[in-house]
């Protein structure tokens, strides 16, 4: 009775009804109304009445989750130079149209650009924006830098992430010395050494893009040796990683490092997911952590495309639906230390997705041109970020155009 007294004093601003919501936070699997009130949460429960609330969606038959979660974008759009790896792509422009409502830059800017970053790009954008800080100076703004040991300055890095520790979640390491002999500057764990210790100083963890070159640099090391528990390396099904042997079986390095605490994160990009890593390394149980996406300019056509699409590749591959969920929303939000993140629960900013489940026939493509074939397809319907509805592609929340209100049919007054 309080909460329909409440309801009556405090109307709800938007009620989705009759859904099917996925909620692993929260262990809800299930018929639920989902009801949002001043930006949050308010209520979730298997009826509430249509007349709580000042807006009704009707979602029955759909999916309705936490707004996703893509731990590994990049979402500076600075102009690409010719050392440039990538081409920031505009957040609102491109992740709310797949239900992302929070997703974290992987270091695309260093120290040297990251006001800019957050006064020009991460302030202003409607997505929620966090963001691993490179511990090279010009990140991949100015890409040689990653390369300069004198740019990869740990106290100086450490030092921003502690002034802006509401965004920034961590420290990045990237692209290091993939070829070039070794010389007295350019040791073989100098990026990673350095950025674990800007790590140890900001107390968060580091995110690691690696490329092995043994025997001064062997895979097994770094996440054994080297990655504290709580690290974590993405881009773990890439072409270049032992992961599986020739009957494939994960190799006993992983489940250890996964053991000591160690977090895989898919970070599909234009070059890490391989079929021939990732789908028998599931048959063998041993899924990514996190599901993401490392979505950019250059791979938004292809092979990439959307969070939506790299999630909808482990659906087909045989990862059940839950599953998909948890990795994309709760897990990646307690690998970033933002617990409040990924759930439903009442009191939490009220970040939703509202998902259709396709059952058909659809290609899937990796990074090395296969193609795997998939029974299952998801696509999103409808975004609420922070309680507002930010995509709605087909008109969900709104009323067929014969019945719109007054407003609707006025002519606005002309000027002479």
């Amino acid at each position: 009775m309080a909460a329909q007294h409440d309801d009556q004093e405090n109307p709800l601003d938007l009620l989705l009804k009759g859904g099917h919501v996925i909620d692993p936070a929260n262990g809800i699997d299930g018929q639920m109304d989902v009801g949002i009130r001043e930006r949050k949460i308010a209520r979730v429960e298997p009826s509430i009445s249509t007349g709580a609330a000042s807006l009704v969606v009707d979602v029955s038959g759909l999916l309705v989750t936490p707004g996703l979660l893509d731990i590994h974008t990049h979402v500076y759009p600075f102009v690409p130079s010719a050392a440039a790896y990538v081409g920031g792509m505009n957040a609102d422009a491109h992740l709310l149209a797949s239900g992302v409502t929070t997703t974290v830059d992987a270091g695309t800017a260093g120290w040297k650009d990251f006001a800019d970053f957050k006064s020009h790009y991460i302030d202003r954008a409607q997505v929620r924006v966090l963001a691993f800080i490179n511990i090279a100076a010009g990140g991949m703004v100015n890409a040689a830098s990653e390369q300069e040991t004198s740019a990869l300055q740990p106290g100086i890095a450490a030092a921003m992430a502690q002034a802006y520790s509401d965004v920034i979640v961590g420290i990045k390491t990237a692209h290091y010395w993939t070829k070039a002999p070794w010389d007295a500057e350019h040791q073989p764990w100098t990026s990673v050494d350095l950025a674990l210790e800007a790590g140890e100083r900001c107390g968060m963890p580091v995110m690691v893009d690696f490329w092995p070159r043994p025997p001064e640099r062997p895979y097994p090391d770094l996440i054994l040796k080297k990655l504290r528990p709580g690290d974590i390396h993405t881009h773990v099904f890439a072409q270049q990683f032992p992961v599986v042997d020739a009957e494939g079986k994960v190799y006993d390095h992983l489940w250890q490092a996964r053991e000591r605490g160690v977090i895989f994160d898919l970070g599909h990009g234009a070059g890490s997911f391989w079929f021939r890593n990732a789908v028998p390394a599931l048959r063998d149980g041993f899924p990514p952590d996190s599901i993401s996406t490392d979505l950019h300019m250059a791979n938004i056509n292809g092979p990439v495309v959307s969070m939506l699409t790299t999630m909808s590749k482990y659906l087909s591959m045989g990862m059940p639906l839950q599953e998909v969920i948890a990795r994309s929303t709760v897990t990646p939000a307690r690998e970033i230390r933002r617990p409040g993140l990924g759930t439903l629960s009442v009191g939490a900013e009220a970040d939703v997705a509202v998902l259709r489940r396709l059952e058909g026939v659809f290609g899937y493509t990796d990074c090395g041109h296969a193609k795997l074939t998939g029974r299952h397809k998801l696509v999103c319907e409808l975004t609420v970020r922070a309680g507002k509805i930010a995509y709605d592609p087909t008109g969900m929340s709104m009323p067929e155009w014969e019945q719109a209100p007054p407003a609707y049919w006025r002519m606005p007054e002309l000027q002479a």
